[in-house]
């Protein structure tokens, strides 16, 4: 663990559930701790994980060593908070910065707090648009040593025991925003005639969401496409990558995404997409070249971008996958993230001694 003394930056976490923003911060702090002195606070996080406790933040009246002051890197309005008690209240030697992946117009309290950070990142240029000041756009990245493309397709599909079909897929919560009822209808749409392909649908419902799971089990019933309309449940984050790594075609059918990493796991797979117009799936999936976009809630041009994909040879398949592949390996690969959020960091020493 990094000496707290001498630690650079500091990427709080308050949320002990697992969350997205959560996930997005284990991601990318170990691949940052290979460039400057990282470290997490808060609590639910991975082992593993470079971290500090709150006791250590005695330190932080004190600059680093060879720094005019730590970077404190909120991703949330409750950490931006801390960061402004800290900074402004406790006088802590501190610059702040904060990572928005909303699109949605802010409320007063939360602008209130973006104007006074340091310095913004926006993880879209959409999200971008949603602020009243100036801000760096870094997408999230992938990790490609744990997404990579399988050496054989049809034992990946065999390892997880799946059926001998050309496969269709949908990961993450099931619900009515997440679109899960659009990508089951366009599936019931489009395989009847096209023997030989299914569909995937990996993830869970909770709550109130649960009949609306069942309601989707009963349409697929009545359609007689049980056995090739699949809903494994839920898995371990740890084996996702095994099941991307079974599919042909992946779809984001989402309504409404604040980011979407989903379409770029599938990508770093080799896995063309077909995504919705929503969140930052416009800015990561190429028109005709790694995939489709469709509108959301759209379930004829879903399935027509799902047939259009089955319909395709062999060989223009495989160029989207080789494209999709590219493209994350290219713009989107985990590292690149990091070293572009250092840039933000540097950029914020900088102005501070200037």
């Amino acid at each position: 663990m990094p000496d707290p003394a001498g630690l650079e930056a500091v990427a709080p976490n308050f949320k002990r559930r697992l969350s997205g923003v959560t996930a997005t911060l284990e991601r990318v702090v170990p691949y940052q701790a290979r460039d400057i002195s990282i470290a997490a606070l808060g609590p639910g996080l991975a082992a593993g994980l470079p971290r500090l406790s709150f006791a250590d933040l005695r330190h932080f009246w004190r600059a680093p060593p060879g720094r005019p002051a730590r970077i404190w890197h909120a991703r949330r309005n409750v950490e931006m908070l801390a960061g402004l008690i800290l900074r402004d209240l406790l006088r802590m030697k501190l610059r702040l910065v904060f990572t928005s992946a909303s699109q949605r117009r802010h409320t007063r309290w939360t602008k209130f707090q973006i104007a006074r950070m340091d310095a913004v990142i926006a993880t879209s240029a959409a999200t971008a648009s949603y602020l009243e000041r100036p801000s760096t756009v870094i997408h999230h990245g992938i990790d490609l040593t744990v997404f990579h493309p399988p050496a054989d397709k049809a034992q990946a599909r065999a390892r997880l025991g799946l059926p001998e079909l050309r496969l269709i897929g949908c990961l993450g919560r099931i619900r009515a925003q997440k679109g899960t009822d659009v990508f089951v209808d366009a599936l019931i749409a489009a395989l009847p005639s096209r023997p030989g392909w299914g569909g995937v649908v990996l993830g869970r419902a909770v709550g109130k969401d649960t009949g609306f799971l069942e309601g989707l089990k009963a349409r697929v019933a009545a359609s007689g496409l049980a056995d090739r309309i699949l809903f494994p449940g839920e898995v371990a984050t740890s084996v996702t990558p095994d099941w991307y790594r079974a599919l042909d075609l992946y779809v984001a059918p989402q309504r409404w995404e604040g980011f979407g990493v989903t379409p770029l796991e599938a990508m770093a797979t080799g896995v063309p997409v077909v995504a919705t117009t929503v969140g930052a799936f416009p800015e990561l999936v190429v028109e005709g070249v790694t995939g489709n976009l469709i509108p959301p809630g759209d379930v004829p041009a879903m399935s027509a971008a799902m047939s259009a994909f089955i319909d395709m040879d062999e060989a223009a398949r495989e160029a989207w996958s080789a494209a999709s592949l590219q493209r994350t390996r290219t713009d989107f690969a985990i590292e690149v993230e990091a070293q572009r959020i250092n840039a933000v960091y540097e950029e914020v020493w900088r102005a501070a001694q200037r």
